[in-house]
């Protein structure tokens, strides 16, 4: 099995939007593409995308594929004493169907790490270019301990004489380490954080009933490599000054592949970035949706956020959409994140009337879920350690509470959504509302799913 050429994505945030903005530029201007990215919403099926349109694998190609390669899996279980995840078998099913439906190029999104990931069997040979989005701390204990580590371990992805792009912007020790890494293995860098590279959003707008943020992504790169490109108001679907820098990354990679021979236009990398779009990231739903959750009029906000980078992202793209609106916050969170950073960050972002803990199946089971209860206590602590007064029960209607942000168990998601739009229409005044379902990708799913019936 040998995939046609390979782009190898890693990095702690990003590299699912930036892998899934590179795959619709790449469709744009007419090539097949395999797309590989985790996790999933609502089928494990949207991890696998084949072909020019970007549709999810059918289910008879991903039972077809197991079972032609169930042999070797099984060998593979026996020979690792029954230690083969479902991420490595995933990864095979989607290597081999890359290969068998001969693509023109795969995407490749790692998962945990770059060295040890079970993506990380792509020869020099095979690949086009590595690109290493942002290093963080999240995974922080399996990865090391320390930043340092992390970085070392996604430089893994790293293979000799092939082109790295790198997202960021980085701290510069840690940049450091990652183009350590590309000097010893005699790899040009791309950074998409040059600062010859200027982008900005200049406003948002709304189409088909949901925001977009117009954009100029212009980048001039002189090191190593001679690129450019001018865009102008590019409308981007995903929101965030952070999906501005995973489309300004995808951009790089595609000078990068263009840079190789690849056939990629202007006019295809425009088209490819405005099409993009991921549920559950930064989603404002319509308000069909909301009404069909049985909150007409609300402004309900699905992002699955989980660690403090990405709260602060989910914040600054709420201040970007609605300057002025109150925020009430819907959570529920996997037990093995740091859920006090997260909340902090939260909180220090906006005016935030209610706060609603509930819980959701993490993987399909409650083993890895943190209780409704524990993260009551966590957000009280955070409240109180940002200045911030609490009702944590009683008559919330009351005149007094006016300035008090309430905190509630709610183990119903669907009731806690009510009573978040309730509270926020009764305090806002003249002020707007936003309902913020964020903590994790399963939440947001739960959401997407009642909208499913």
């Amino acid at each position: 099995m040998q995939l046609t050429k390979a782009v190898h994505i890693a990095g702690t945030k990003g590299k699912g939007s930036t892998a899934t903005f590179l795959s619709n530029i790449l469709r744009a201007e007419g090539y097949s593409v395999g797309c590989y990215t985790s996790p999933h919403i609502r089928t494990i099926r949207e991890r696998i995308s084949i072909g020019r349109l970007g549709e999810p694998v059918s289910a008879e190609s991903l039972i077809f594929v197991f079972h032609k390669i169930k042999e070797i899996l099984d060998q593979a279980i026996e020979q690792e004493h029954g230690c083969l995840s479902h991420f490595e078998v995933l990864t095979a099913v989607a290597f081999m169907l890359f290969a068998e439906e001969n693509v023109d190029i795969a995407v490749i999104e790692a998962g945990l790490g770059g060295a040890r990931d079970a993506t990380n069997v792509i020869c020099s040979s095979g690949l086009a270019a590595s690109v290493i989005t942002t290093i963080g701390e999240e995974h922080l204990s399996a990865l090391g301990g320390s930043l340092e580590s992390i970085a070392r371990a996604k430089s893994g992805i790293i293979k000799h004489g092939r082109p790295l792009v790198l997202g960021g912007p980085f701290l510069p020790h840690i940049e450091q380490i990652l183009r350590g890494k590309a000097f010893s293995m005699f790899s040009p860098v791309l950074s998409a954080s040059d600062p010859g590279n200027r982008s900005i959003i200049k406003g948002l707008s709304r189409f088909n009933d949901k925001p977009c943020q117009s954009c100029d992504i212009l980048i001039q790169v002189e090191r190593e490599f001679q690129l450019s490109i001018e865009l102008f108001d590019v409308n981007l679907c995903m929101l965030g000054t952070h999906q501005l820098q995973n489309a300004v990354t995808a951009t790089c990679t595609a000078l990068c592949l263009g840079n190789q021979g690849w056939r990629i236009s202007d006019r295809s990398i425009r088209a490819g970035l405005e099409c993009t779009y991921l549920p559950g990231r930064s989603q404002f739903l319509t308000y069909k949706e909301a009404e069909a959750l049985g909150l007409p009029g609300a402004t309900i906000l699905l992002d699955g956020a989980h660690t403090k980078e990405s709260a602060k992202a989910l914040s600054d793209t709420v201040t970007l959409a609605f300057p002025e609106a109150r925020l009430t916050v819907v959570v529920a969170m996997a037990s093995d994140k740091d859920h006090l950073a997260f909340a902090k960050e939260i909180l220090l972002g906006r005016k935030v009337e209610a706060i609603f803990l509930t819980e959701v199946n993490i993987g399909g089971d409650n083993i890895r879920t943190t209780s409704a209860l524990t993260l009551r206590n966590i957000w009280i602590q955070a409240c109180r350690e940002v200045g911030i007064n609490v009702l944590e029960e009683g008559n919330w209607e009351a005149e007094e509470s006016e300035d008090k942000t309430i905190v509630l168990v709610e183990k119903s998601l669907q009731i806690s959504m009510r009573q978040g739009c309730q509270i926020l229409r009764a305090r806002r005044r003249t002020q707007s509302g936003i309902i913020v379902v964020t903590g994790s990708l399963h939440i947001v799913s739960s959401v997407l799913g009642s909208l499913q019936g």
